[in-house]
């Protein structure tokens, strides 16, 4: 079975009711869109993953990826979709070290997502449309700001890439501008 994106956002609101843990499934997938178009890859298969990824965190955190692995192997999901969720894990809950590209770059957004939305909400307009890479960068030093966003698995999974952290956080930055209404990131409005 190749899941749908519908598919797979029915699995998320099936485990999952949080509004905070939807909008950062919301905010991953975006990312992971942007990223698999910026490298040429499938962007249908990228962002399910990204929606998918923490599929099992509000119900079950203590078996957090294990639990959603057996979710998406009872649902028939593709074992390249189900690696790659389980992937995202890895050194905090999972043994399986991200090896494709796709698993790495979900490795490396989607704690990122979470320190980009903490800055753009610290900021005036509350929104990630004027935020830049060097804002977050500036909070990045403080380790009491986002304190629970592990910073050694953004740097990790940005070494695994190749990339610049600076250059991560901006298509982060990017991925999430596609969906920040969705996330409620796009800023206040002026009544």
């Amino acid at each position: 079975m190749t899941p749908t994106r519908e598919d797979a956002f029915r699995l998320l609101t099936r485990y999952n009711e949080t509004e905070s843990l939807i909008k950062h499934a919301l905010a991953v997938e975006g990312v992971m869109r942007h990223m698999a178009r910026k490298r040429g890859a499938d962007e249908e298969k990228w962002g399910i993953v990204g929606l998918v990824h923490d599929l099992d965190y509000e119900k079950y955190p203590e078996r957090h990826c294990a639990k959603t692995e057996e979710i998406l192997q009872a649902e028939n999901w593709p074992e390249e979709y189900i690696r790659a969720v389980v992937s995202h894990g890895w050194g905090i809950c999972s043994d399986v070290k991200p090896e494709s590209e796709m698993e790495m770059v979900l490795y490396a957004v989607d704690e990122l997502t979470g320190l980009v939305t903490t800055s753009a909400l610290v900021r005036p307009s509350r929104s990630v449309m004027d935020l830049t890479a060097k804002s977050v960068r500036k909070k990045w030093k403080d380790r009491r700001f986002a304190a629970g966003v592990d910073r050694s698995i953004i740097e990790r999974g940005a070494d695994m890439l190749g990339v610049e952290l600076n250059d991560l956080i901006t298509d982060t930055i990017l991925g999430m501008r596609e969906v920040a209404d969705a996330v409620g990131l796009l800023g206040e409005t002026a009544d």
